[in-house]
């Protein structure tokens, strides 16, 4: 049986903007680490390391996508963020903390609402378009930031 939310996630992300993108991936991980709260809370060891490795993993690909030349001080600020959380997780899941994996939740929540505040600025801007662009109109007007775009 298909899980409903997993459905959903795969149809936002297929036509999403580079933007959208970044806010899924956040709500993934507070997704996992909600889901190692829940594991610590159930004595379950194993469902904690899987969805706190997860969660680190999820920051590795946020921040393995930072353009630091055009990214500036916010792509600088995101990596010391990035690094300062994932060290963070790894004390949590060492001691087995839901007090440090709740901070790390809304240290993320703050984040990601960031994000998505973005995304509602970039979609209200978005004008559509009822006669398809030439080639050219297309490579040069799509006003979209690409996830090429914040590659190192």
């Amino acid at each position: 049986m298909t899980n409903p939310r997993t459905v959903y996630r795969e149809t936002d992300g297929r036509g999403a903007t580079a933007v959208r993108l970044v806010v899924l991936l956040y709500e993934q991980a507070i997704q996992d680490l909600r889901q190692a709260v829940q594991a610590i809370e159930q004595n379950n060891i194993e469902l904690r390391s899987n969805r706190i490795n997860h969660a680190l993993d999820v920051i590795c690909l946020l921040q393995g996508t930072l353009n630091m030349e055009r990214g500036g001080k916010v792509a600088r600020n995101l990596v010391r963020f990035y690094e300062t959380l994932r060290a963070n997780l790894w004390e949590a899941h060492l001691h087995g903390s839901r007090e440090k994996l709740s901070q790390q939740i809304t240290d993320l929540l703050t984040l990601r609402e960031a994000w998505a505040e973005v995304d509602r600025a970039e979609s209200a801007c978005a004008v559509p378009r009822l006669v398809p662009l030439s080639k050219d109109a297309a490579d040069t007007s799509s006003g979209h930031l690409l996830l090429a775009d914040w590659k190192a």
